[in-house]
């Protein structure tokens, strides 16, 4: 590698003078594992970006990416469509909520983002509430980088430097370290930060506000599952007020939660939901929202019927290569029960391996929902500026581990396909990460 030039790639969400004089690279992947240049097995915990839901290089959707580009490569999208793609929003619906019957393709979870508020947009100016435009997100929550997500960010960093829209109000963090710090699966207080809904929808008017967007479990603003409760009753508010509720399941989706989304998990069921990331195993850049028919029929009724319904889309909306991959990822998803595999045993065993950890001191708290897990050390921001978390990230990847560092936190989510003995070495691998930072 010291003869490859790395300039020119300005990567994303990076320190790039630190990337240059210390450059981390991958050449390789298979299973739970990447392979770095110089030969090391690193045990993927993060599953990529909490995309690679099936493990790396699975055979079966390389072969129909290939199949596929060698038959029908591209096909316009706008006023066009292509068997594939109609097969697969198909199968996805299949496996939604049969109340989000109807898929809106993107490129990524921040186009997913983006296109929901547009379409959240579009349904209030169709049923005659033009003036329905506030949104409601949460602190902590991610939801991409375009203009759109980027306003709804909870996470200050995120926003700053960059133009945000100015009619976004923030529902408090529910992570409540005094009263829920180890709580194995949902906490058991917390519900009641839901009140704060109505609080702000008091002071803005109902008919203000256009939608609640929030993710089920935060991803990566610290993996924070909700507390048990907290999501039925911003579903009671949303309805008692008229206003649409949008769940950010990029992360979630597709079995990470022991369910196909997590709307399946919680029992409840929102207008809009967003999806991106292991749609297709992470393979080929894809997105969808789902959305309620009801929603989209509105649109087409108040539409003239010469012109599109949602002035809307991108270039590889719907492409057919990524749609094949995805029709391939979920016969994988379908065969080894993927789709439901953390709410059993595996999830279980997760579960009791991470919080093995909490006899180590400098850990003030463990969560896991399905398979997703975090840690948050004590803070010193004298010793660690950029984050404790992001030290043991550092240290983790010496050791052989691929974990996300956040702040002064750690967030896991490993591959759907992973064994006992993979997490056991997780476990070995994390906690010398650990000692070797702290002592």
């Amino acid at each position: 590698m010291t003869e490859l030039n790395i300039d020119h790639w300005w990567q994303p969400f990076t320190n790039v003078r630190a990337f240059r004089n210390n450059p981390r690279m991958f050449t390789r992947a298979e299973g739970c594992f990447l392979y770095d240049d110089k030969g090391r097995d690193v045990l993927d915990i993060t599953a990529g970006l909490w995309c690679v839901g099936l493990g790396h290089a699975r055979a079966e959707i390389a072969d129909a990416i290939r199949e596929q580009s060698m038959t029908l490569d591209y096909a316009p999208p706008f006023q066009f469509g292509n068997p594939t793609t109609f097969q697969f929003a198909e199968k996805l619906a299949q496996h939604a909520p049969d109340e989000l019957s109807r898929i809106f393709f993107t490129n990524s979870g921040s186009e997913s983002v983006d296109s929901a508020i547009k379409i959240a947009f579009n349904y209030q100016i169709a049923r005659g509430k033009p003036a329905k435009t506030r949104m409601i997100s949460r602190q902590r929550g991610y939801h991409g980088i375009n203009v759109g997500g980027t306003s709804l960010q909870g996470l200050p960093n995120n926003r700053k430097g960059f133009p945000v829209l100015d009619t976004v109000d923030f529902l408090d963090d529910t992570l409540d370290l005094d009263q829920s710090a180890f709580s194995r699966g949902l906490p058991e207080v917390g519900a009641d930060k839901a009140e704060q809904l109505k609080t702000i929808i008091d002071e803005r008017g109902a008919d203000n506000i256009c939608a609640v967007i929030v993710e089920p479990v935060v991803g990566a603003g610290g993996m924070v599952p909700p507390p048990a409760g907290y999501l039925h009753r911003i579903r009671e508010i949303c309805d008692e007020a008229d206003i649409l509720l949008i769940f950010d399941e990029v992360v979630t989706g597709f079995g990470r939660t022991g369910s196909p989304f997590a709307a399946q998990t919680f029992g409840v069921i929102p207008d809009i939901m967003t999806t991106a990331k292991a749609i297709n195993g992470g393979t080929i850049p894809m997105g969808g929202v789902f959305i309620r028919p009801e929603i989209q029929q509105a649109i087409f009724d108040a539409a003239p019927t010469t012109m599109p319904e949602l002035m809307h889309g991108n270039t590889y909306s719907g492409s057919p290569v990524a749609a094949a991959a995805g029709l391939a990822a979920f016969k994988i998803f379908e065969r080894e029960g993927l789709l439901t595999r953390a709410s059993g045993p595996i999830g279980a065993y997760w579960e009791s391996a991470l919080h093995s950890l909490r006899d180590i001191d400098h850990i003030i708290d463990i969560r896991n929902c399905g398979l997703l897990g975090a840690v948050t050390f004590k803070s010193n921001a004298e010793k660690y500026p950029a984050g404790a978390g992001v030290a043991v990230h550092n240290k983790c990847f010496e050791n052989g581990l691929l974990a996300r560092g956040v702040g002064d936190g750690m967030v896991m989510s490993p591959p759907l396909t992973i064994s006992e003995s993979e997490i056991d070495l997780f476990i070995e691998r994390y906690r010398k990460s650990i000692i070797d930072v702290f002592g």
